[in-house]
């Protein structure tokens, strides 16, 4: 039996504004290519399918055009779990309807653990695969808020929640599994991060649960699962070197810091309950790169793709020391004659010299209206006893624009 394990989807996600549809689209018809190519009889998508709780109509009509395409293959099941971005509700509410085409949604946790264990027949109605749909778990699904407790309390409490789910789950697959007498696969799907987790800057991934999310750690999966497919971390990898707890990572860059990531699927070969785990590189749809120095530096990088005829997307994060002030109308002359396009220029200069840094890799883009103007007090060496004052004036006036502005009615 071949599974194939994919997640993080996320679609309808937009970068700087731009819609993606295209890329989406071209990266589900390539899937459903690869769906066939190997005999694929299981497709896993653990979590993140859409990018927002409430899809666009357009991100809707390519998941169940989609959902539709695998229907009709040779593939006999598809299992889907909510991620930390989708609408439980929402993925849950044909499940019923999508049954029908054996495609197995799980959005929430219900109060028997049971619905979270799937036991999916071959042709012959024999049991072939059992399946762990563990759907993301929120804090109020697993934790109980109890006054007075300490924020320690609270991240044990997620993180025993989490496993005390995981186990339940589990244990009730190996009861079936025993019951049923026969040699099947067990696979949980989930979406968590787990300790040893990797991310990259500008990856889009969400912390989960700030403080505990460390201290989840793959003991969670006993060694009696055959295979742990998981979503959340846009990276594809291994967990703590297991070849049979993997992240499949995002099929998309979701942001230019994974520009330079090769995405990836994987698909599983089962003999009884012996595994193999191929990967397959998914091709990029849509190019993107991210060009950062002086003026020559970005320049000088512009001419370079421009005479190769590359159509990709560029962030520029400009560097230098001189004061540019049509930075922008140089950077569009420059790519005017090329089949590029510049979705974001980022100055650093005005943090590296006005506002200084918090850490490495911040930019204005991750400051907002507050924190720009407290660090241009700062700068300015305004006493601290006049910043309250100044900065509650600062928030009346944003306030007042916002009620002003048309744009807001």
């Amino acid at each position: 039996m071949k599974i194939l394990h994919t997640s993080d989807w996320h679609l309808g996600r937009t970068l700087y504004g731009r819609k993606r549809y295209e890329e989406f689209e071209a990266f589900l018809n390539w899937l459903m290519e690869a769906i066939h190519q190997n005999n694929v009889d299981a497709l896993l998508v653990a979590g993140d399918v859409f990018d927002t709780s409430t899809p666009s109509h357009r991100s809707q009509e390519l998941y169940y055009h989609f959902l539709c395409q695998v229907a009709a293959s040779s593939c006999r099941h598809v299992v889907v779990v909510a991620g930390n971005h989708d609408s439980p509700s929402f993925l849950d509410a044909p499940k019923a309807l999508l049954k029908a085409l054996d495609v197995h949604v799980v959005g929430s946790i219900s109060k028997n653990p049971e619905d979270e264990v799937l036991v999916l027949l071959d042709a012959q109605n024999t049991p072939e695969l059992i399946v762990c749909a563990v759907p993301y778990l929120r804090d109020r699904d697993i934790r109980v808020a109890e006054a007075g407790e300490s924020l320690e309390d609270k991240e044990q409490k997620v993180v025993n929640g989490i496993c005390n789910h995981y186990t339940a789950v589990i244990d009730l697959a190996e009861q079936k599994r025993t019951a049923l007498g026969a040699d099947i696969p067990v696979v949980v799907m989930g979406h968590l991060f787990t300790a040893g987790g990797q991310t990259i800057e500008g990856d889009g991934v969400r912390e989960l649960y700030i403080g505990s999310l460390a201290h989840v750690t793959a003991d969670i999966f006993p060694e009696n699962v055959d295979y742990v497919a998981l979503g959340h971390l846009h990276v594809p990898q291994k967990v703590h070197h297991s070849e049979m707890v993997r992240y499949s990572g995002a099929p998309l860059p979701m942001g230019f810091g994974e520009a330079s990531q090769q995405k990836r699927i994987y698909v599983v070969e089962f003999h009884n309950r012996a595994a193999t785990v191929q990967f397959m590189d998914i091709p990029v749809f849509q190019r993107l790169e991210r060009i950062r120095g002086d003026q020559e530096r970005i320049l000088g990088r512009i001419t370079e793709l421009s005479t190769t005829g590359a159509q990709a997307w560029l962030e520029v994060v400009y560097e230098g020391d001189e004061v540019i002030g049509d930075l922008r109308e140089r950077l569009d002359n420059a790519i005017s004659a090329s089949h590029m396009e510049i979705l974001m220029v980022k100055n650093n200069r005005i943090i590296n010299r006005v506002l200084g840094q918090i850490h490495d890799g911040e930019t204005l883009d991750d400051l907002n209206e507050n924190d720009v103007f407290e660090r241009c007090l700062a700068a300015h060496e305004v006493p601290e006893a006049q910043r309250p004052e100044l900065l509650g004036a600062y928030r009346e006036t944003l306030i007042s624009l916002n009620e002003d502005d048309p744009r807001n009615e």
